[in-house]
């Protein structure tokens, strides 16, 4: 079997970064916590921390290596909530040292860009009715934190 396992270069607290991950998002874990036990371009023997968990039942490797190049918006970790209570939840805990961006991205403490987003977003903006769909992309453009509510509204019309 073939899995895609998206794989997280941090700079530091890989494993502080994972721990927090899973605090915070349901159906996730810590699978396991290691280091390389060879000297690496990276450090010493055991200076590289690899850390595999679960985020949403997706697994996922995050590893401290170094300062190498800096996360960046190129790529994203998507979650997606059925309520406004958990995107309220999970955008707070995920923003607590980080900063807030536009149309319900963030960036965490740790530089990674997260899109926390209603899992009926993507519903309004493929469906067939495309003024309803543009009229909830314009809605979601005007959002920091979305609004599940607003972006109804503004789907309805």
């Amino acid at each position: 079997m073939t899995r895609l396992i998206p794989h997280l270069w941090y700079s530091a607290e890989a494993e502080e970064a994972a721990r927090f991950y899973v605090s915070v998002i349901p159906d996730s874990r810590i699978d396991h916590v290691s280091t390389l036990p060879v000297e690496t371009p990276s450090g010493p023997a055991g200076s590289v921390t690899i850390v595999e968990f679960t985020l949403a039942g997706q697994p996922v490797t995050g590893f401290t290596g170094g300062p190498l190049d800096p996360f960046n918006h190129a790529i994203s970790l998507m979650i997606e909530c059925d309520t406004q209570e958990d995107i309220d939840r999970i955008w707070d805990a995920l923003l607590d040292g980080g900063t807030p961006e536009e149309c319900g991205w963030l960036r965490d403490r740790w530089g990674v860009s997260w899109q926390i987003a209603p899992r009926r977003l993507m519903e309004m903006i493929r469906g067939d009715d495309r003024a309803a769909a543009a009229r909830t992309a314009e809605a979601m453009r005007g959002m920091v934190k979305l609004d599940l509510a607003a972006l109804e509204r503004a789907f309805a019309g």
